[in-house]
C-alpha cells in the first residue's frame, strides 16, 4: 500500500466493469477507497461488482447498465454516479471493449462500425460527458484500455487494431486539449490477458502456449496485473505521466 499512497478520493467510472480488465480496475481502485462507478452493458453483472467491491472494500459503489455507444444513456448513468457516490467525478477508466474476428476481405461493415463505436468514439463521448467534472477536481485522470494490437498489427482483427490505435491517437490528443486544465489523459495496452474476451482465442490447441512464448516473461497477463497500473495512472504518484500508451504485456512489442 505504501507505494499508491497518494491517491485521490474522487469517484472514478470505469466502463466494462462487469469482467475482465475492467473489474479489475475498478477493485484496485476501490482497494484504496476510490467510490467506484461500475458500468457495463450486463447490468446484473456490474451489479454484482460493485456490491462485491463495496462489502469487502468498504467503499461507496453503483452499478449502471450502460451502453457506451449511447450519449443519453452516459449522461443519464453519470448524473445517478455523482448523486450516488457524493460529488463530481474525478476519474475515468474506459475498458468497455469488442473484437470481431474478420480479415479485411470478409469484414462485414457493421460489425467494423461497432467495434470503432465501442473501442474508440465511446472514449470521446465519455471525456465529453465527465470533462467538466474532471477540470473541477484536482489530480483528476483518464485511463483508456487500448491494446499492442494498436503497436502492432494482427492480420485477422483489423477493425480491432484501427480502433486501439485510433484510441491511442484520442488519448494524445486529449491529453493536449486537456492538460491546461489539470487532466491527465493516458493509455494502457495491455498484452495477452486471460479475459473472457480471449478465451475462446485461447481455447484453440497451442495458442496460449504461443501467446505465453511471445512474452519475454514466458506467461500471460493476469487482470489484476493490468488494474494496479492503471490505478497508478490514476494516483498522484504519476502526476507528471500525460500522453503515454503505456505496453503492460511482458515484453511482447519489446521483440
Amino acid at each position: 500500500m505504501s507505494s499508491i499512497t497518494l491517491m485521490p478520493t474522487t469517484p472514478v467510472i470505469v466502463t466494462g466493469g462487469a469482467s475482465g480488465i475492467g473489474r479489475a480496475c475498478a477493485d484496485a481502485l476501490a482497494e484504496v477507497g476510490r467510490p467506484v462507478a461500475v458500468w457495463d452493458r450486463n447490468g446484473d453483472g456490474a451489479a454484482h461488482v460493485a456490491t462485491d467491491l463495496a462489502e469487502r472494500h468498504g467503499v461507496a459503489t453503483i452499478a449502471a447498465s450502460v451502453d457506451v455507444t449511447d450519449g443519453d444513456a452516459i449522461r443519464r448513468a453519470h448524473a445517478d454516479a455523482r448523486e450516488a457516490l457524493g460529488g463530481p467525478v474525478g476519474g475515468l477508466v474506459h475498458a468497455a471493449g469488442m473484437v470481431v474476428a474478420e480479415p479485411v476481405a470478409a469484414i462485414e461493415w457493421s460489425s467494423w462500425d461497432a467495434v470503432l463505436a465501442v473501442n474508440l468514439t465511446a472514449m470521446a463521448q465519455l471525456v465529453q460527458v465527465v470533462v467538466d467534472d474532471l477540470s473541477a477536481q484536482p489530480g483528476s485522470a483518464v485511463v483508456g484500455i487500448a491494446s499492442i494490437e494498436g503497436l502492432v498489427g494482427h492480420a485477422f482483427i483489423p477493425a480491432y487494431c484501427a480502433s486501439k490505435a485510433g484510441l491511442i491517437g484520442l488519448v494524445r490528443s486529449l491529453a493536449l486539449d486537456l492538460g491546461p486544465r489539470g487532466v491527465r489523459v493516458n493509455a494502457v495496452c495491455p498484452g495477452y490477458t486471460e479475459t473472457a474476451m480471449l478465451a475462446p482465442t485461447l481455447a484453440i490447441e497451442g495458442m496460449a502456449a504461443s501467446m505465453a512464448a511471445e512474452s519475454a516473461l514466458g506467461r500471460l497477463a493476469q487482470p489484476d496485473e493490468i488494474g494496479r497500473v492503471v490505478r497508478f495512472l490514476l494516483s498522484d504518484e504519476a502526476s507528471f505521466i500525460t500522453g503515454v500508451a503505456l505496453p503492460v504485456d511482458g515484453g511482447v512489442v519489446a521483440r
